[in-house]
């Protein structure tokens, strides 16, 4: 399977990558799948799928959970080695074009007072469901690419 088709399947064409990477063949390899089982880990158990209500969490606290998704990364990535390569290149391009976009903005906001701000507080959380929609695609891929089923979708709560 080329990547381009792969990444169709998913609903994630809207990324920008390459030509020349979208005509490759996709042949994730056990390194790929090993470094795949665990950053669907964390994304299926953090914020970054998970819905943040209206009356609980904190925007401040959801914010450096999804930030956290760079070290986490780097640290699969790290320590599955340079086999994982087919993951490696879903992750950076999620971690550079989904996650940092959002990530930087909310930054910049949050050091400036946005979460003590209602009415900044209720852009985040909406700007935070659409990253979250991406995420879960994401974590689907994941799941896909470790070869496990995907429990995405397990709970009751809204997505």
């Amino acid at each position: 399977m080329k990547w381009s088709k792969w990444l169709e399947e998913w609903d994630m064409t809207s990324l920008k990558i390459k030509t020349p990477f979208l005509d490759m063949e996709w042949k994730p390899q056990d390194e790929d799948r090993a470094a795949a089982w665990e950053l669907y880990i964390e994304l299926l158990t953090r914020i970054t799928t998970q819905p943040l209500e209206l009356e609980s969490g904190d925007e401040s606290t959801a914010l450096a959970s999804v930030h956290a998704i760079f070290p986490i990364t780097r640290e699969v990535i790290k320590s599955n080695g340079r086999h994982c390569i087919e993951f490696t290149k879903i992750a950076v391009v999620v971690l550079n074009q989904i996650v940092r976009p959002f990530t930087a903005k909310w930054h910049k906001l949050s050091l400036n007072g946005a979460f003590n701000d209602p009415k900044q507080c209720e852009e985040f959380r909406g700007e935070l469901k659409e990253v979250q929609a991406e995420l879960r695609k994401y974590t689907k891929m994941l799941a896909n690419m470790a070869g496990v089923e995907d429990l995405t979708e397990l709970d009751n709560s809204e997505t």
